[in-house]
């Protein structure tokens, strides 16, 4: 993929999850002459269009709620196919019915389904190749909404679950055969390493969701994947101890998917606060000293950097300014003044449920050296309740409200960071919470979307705002861009839907009439 800029082959564009494409054709000098070249409606949208679309060889592949897939012509957005996994009519919708994406490899195109299956379809027909029941989903509670990752001949799936009574894992597939090659519990059982962090048998219920999509260092052979919250989410009493490998960066064995080293950000969390974001590879000066770097956003409002070929803390870096949860982070990566919420007491805790940023992604440029993520300014009212866990059902421990923030007003920005250090080179205010992921470019250009259905490009060392189109629908997916016969084209789903489970009107009342509708656009210079 690093080596074809003309295609998006994976989730994040690269192994690396840079979401840079080094294309410079549309560049700060003519971006304002970007134009609209073609629309591809998907239909009607419930739960929003959050996909990544990928494109080889002038093919593009995008994903849209309740299992859908579709393969376009890449210059002029012709239907190529069209496939359906039909949702059981048991289906229960506690994660959404969105889809993030699927991945290609070996002439096959892979998607997770919201009955937690794995299916494999011939890229050039649509037609299903094979098909894996990974676990039932009455039982678990569980599904699949992010994209897969195809790391040799093996492709790599997470699972949601962290809000649910559920055991956690990451599972690969033979990509030929869909048999199971390896699973990873993110949750250890007994007699095995961690387990000793879970107070009796609540290891069983744990959450440890891994619903994002991983990165891969080749020449390490390792598979970095993020880990999301323990469940219950806020009561931790009956889970007494840090609760392995819940809020941890996990580096295993692409071959067998043995663990190699982990890092826990959070032990014992009891706000929710998922690592299972994205992990960012760079390799960067650190006190003078070139060093394998992971850069990991957590839904905390604090960004992890750490050595990747061990684990080692590095840093830790605010992204937003109202965080009251603990008062900092030392030099040892220590969480330092916890204010753990007291149960059946009303607590104001800073970021909310929603997180000083979602799961939409950062970008990095390796042309600025610069980091580009979201922040998310507004706090909650948490009460913490004792809960038991029922198998395959909601497992949160506490109710909460949304509040507006501590300092200044609720609402969110879009900002540069220096990756390792966390200085900020510039910021971009929004009234309302963008949860479109970045696109970065060799033409020193930043792309992303807003709620209101705003497509816009920042310029990526200065941040000024050169160019927008409005979408007709509010953007929580993510833009890329590609090349066809040496054209560069530019990307982007739109299609807002009930955002965060209807969570932003409590805020925002306006949000529920912004416009809706599902629609991929791409844009181009003129010929």
């Amino acid at each position: 993929a690093a080596k074809e800029p003309s295609n998006w082959l994976i989730y994040s564009g690269t192994y690396d999850a840079w979401r840079y494409s080094s294309l410079e054709q549309i560049n700060r000098q003519n971006v304002k002459e970007l134009k609209p070249v073609w629309i591809f409606q998907t239909g009607k949208v419930d739960g929003g269009f959050s996909c990544t679309p990928l494109v080889e060889d002038g093919v593009m592949f995008i994903t849209s709620p309740w299992n859908r897939v579709f393969a376009l012509d890449a210059v002029t957005g012709k239907e190529l196919w069209h496939y359906y996994y039909p949702v059981p009519k048991d289906f229960g919708l506690l994660y959404g019915p969105w889809n993030r994406g699927v991945a290609l490899g070996h002439g096959l195109v892979f998607m997770g389904t919201l009955d937690n299956h794995l299916v494999a379809l011939d890229a050039k027909t649509g037609k299903e190749v094979w098909n894996v029941n990974i676990e039932s989903h009455q039982q678990c509670g569980c599904n699949i909404t992010g994209a897969p990752l195809v790391v040799k001949d093996k492709v790599v799936v997470g699972v949601t679950g962290g809000d649910s009574a559920h055991r956690g894992y990451l599972n690969a597939f033979d990509v030929k055969t869909g048999r199971r090659a390896w699973r990873f519990w993110t949750i250890p059982g007994p007699g095995e390493e961690g387990n000793q962090t879970w107070k009796g048998d609540s290891w069983k219920y744990g959450g440890g969701a891994t619903w994002m999509t991983g990165s891969y260092d080749a020449e390490l052979n390792l598979i970095y994947w993020g880990v999301g919250n323990p469940a219950a989410d806020f009561y931790g009493v009956d889970r007494a101890g840090d609760n392995l490998y819940t809020d941890c960066i996990v580096a295993l064995d692409a071959d067998s998917g043995k663990l190699k080293w982990y890092y826990q950000e959070i032990p014992h969390d009891v706000w929710d606060w998922d690592a299972a974001y994205e992990c960012v590879l760079i390799d960067l000066p650190v006190n003078g000293k070139k060093r394998k770097l992971l850069v990991n956003p957590n839904k905390g409002g604090y960004t992890w950097v750490l050595d990747r070929t061990n684990g080692e803390f590095i840093n830790a870096w605010p992204l937003v300014e109202n965080i009251n949860w603990i008062q900092g982070i030392d030099k040892q990566g220590r969480l330092l003044g916890r204010q753990e919420p007291a149960v059946g007491q009303p607590t104001l805790v800073c970021p909310s449920i929603g997180g000083g940023r979602s799961w939409n992604h950062a970008a990095y440029s390796p042309k600025t050296g610069l980091f580009y993520t979201t922040g998310i300014e507004w706090c909650q009212t948490l009460t913490v309740q004792k809960e038991d866990p029922r198998p395959g059902e909601t497992f949160f421990g506490g109710i909460f409200e949304l509040k507006k923030p501590l300092n200044g007003e609720a609402g969110s920005h879009f900002d540069a960071y220096d990756p390792v250090t966390g200085k900020k080179e510039w910021s971009y205010k929004s009234k309302y919470p963008l949860l479109a992921s970045a696109l970065a470019t060799g033409g020193n250009l930043v792309f992303t979307g807003d709620p209101e259905g705003e497509f816009f490009a920042l310029d990526a060392v200065s941040g000024k705002k050169l160019w927008s189109f409005n979408t007709g629908s509010g953007h929580r997916g993510s833009p890329i861009s590609y090349a066809v016969d040496g054209r560069q084209y530019i990307a982007v789903p739109a299609g807002w839907g009930s955002a965060l489970a209807g969570l932003l009107p409590q805020l925002w009342p306006e949000i529920e009439d912004f416009p809706g509708g599902s629609a991929l656009l791409v844009f181009a210079l003129a010929d």
